[in-house]
């Protein structure tokens, strides 16, 4: 029997089911799309090789510009299937024996990449003990800042923003991965380049010169090299974590910064489902893995809620100046 659950994004018509099927159905499906074919990528996410099979070129080369490669030597531990199917709706379902993902008729990239990117969260959570967070992570002179958020509550709007300062630089803006290391959360990069959205210089005008050479799809977003505008130098691997700031809006709630509890921060990220509308696998098992990783990623850091209710530029000042402190 197959499962199915609803999954929403950050737009107002992003929407799609996750079905969970068997490794008799993935065979069913595999000899199905065998044809199909056409390109064969592989990608190198924490460790983990990822391997795109596919028959849409635009998808294959947005993924060489993402990702960073892995060799054709190695085995993939996990595969996405992205298609497309005439007289059929949008359909994504996944095996987990196998980490293999049927995409069908899903045209975003973006959900594209991210379920890549929770493919491979999925085996490293299970076999290796190593978490990811849908979230954004810079550094500012050697003391890593994670931003967490529900879709569409500014966390990459303000990650750029904080990119344009004086010492602050990249891990990841939008996924990262995190090992407990020596009593330290160590959170490691996951993407080779970003995947911006077009409005980014609207509120950041420093931006005009990537927006303007970049290729947008219908979606209004485009896979950049954002060193082209930051520099080398402003793109970290990893970062020592010391806060983390969750974002919410709530025109309801006055409060803008609440110090958080490592409780209160767990609750929290439970009642907005791990700000990640992108997991694959949602049963006990696996929520509780979560919920025991994030009791003790939010032990070892400051943890700061901010209501991110107020205009972009007053919310930003909120988290330099009153988390921050720059």
């Amino acid at each position: 029997m197959s499962i199915k659950r609803s999954t929403r994004g950050n737009k107002a018509t992003s929407k799609y089911e996750v079905e969970l099927i068997s490794i008799e159905d993935r065979d069913k499906l595999m000899e199905k799309y065998s044809d199909r074919f056409l390109y064969e990528e592989r990608a190198d996410i924490y460790g983990c090789c990822i391997k795109l099979l596919t028959d849409i070129k635009y998808v294959k080369e947005r993924w060489e510009e993402n990702f960073y490669p892995m060799s054709a030597h190695v085995r993939s531990h996990g595969r996405l299937i992205v298609t497309e199917e005439e007289g059929e709706e949008l359909k994504v379902v996944y095996d987990q024996l196998s980490r293999t993902a049927f995409l069908i008729n899903v045209d975003y990239y973006g959900w594209i990449k991210s379920i890549a990117l929770s493919v491979a969260s999925d085996i490293l959570e299970d076999e290796h003990g190593i978490n990811s967070v849908h979230g954004a992570c810079v550094d500012i002179e050697g003391r890593g800042i994670c931003l967490i958020a529900p879709p569409g509550t500014g966390k990459t709007t303000h990650t750029y923003g904080l990119l344009r300062l004086k010492g602050v630089r990249a891990i990841s803006d939008d996924w990262f991965f995190v090992r407990f290391l020596a009593e330290e959360n160590v959170a490691f990069g996951s993407e080779k380049n970003f995947y911006i959205q077009a409005d980014i210089a609207e509120t950041w005008r420093e931006y005009k010169k990537l927006v303007d050479k970049a290729e947008f799809d219908a979606k209004g977003r485009a896979v950049v090299n954002i060193r082209w505008i930051v520099g080398k130098g402003k793109i970290l691997p990893m970062t020592t974590l010391r806060t983390a700031i969750l974002l919410k809006r709530d025109p309801e709630d006055d409060t803008i910064v609440k110090k958080l509890t490592p409780d209160e921060a767990t609750k929290y990220m439970e009642a907005v489902d791990f700000s990640n509308p992108h997991l694959l696998v949602k049963d006990e098992r696996k929520n509780n893995l979560r919920r025991r990783f994030f009791k003790e990623f939010f032990d070892r850091l400051e943890v700061y809620l901010l209501n991110a209710k107020l205009p972009v530029i007053e919310t930003h000042r909120a988290i330099k100046e009153e988390i921050l402190k720059i």
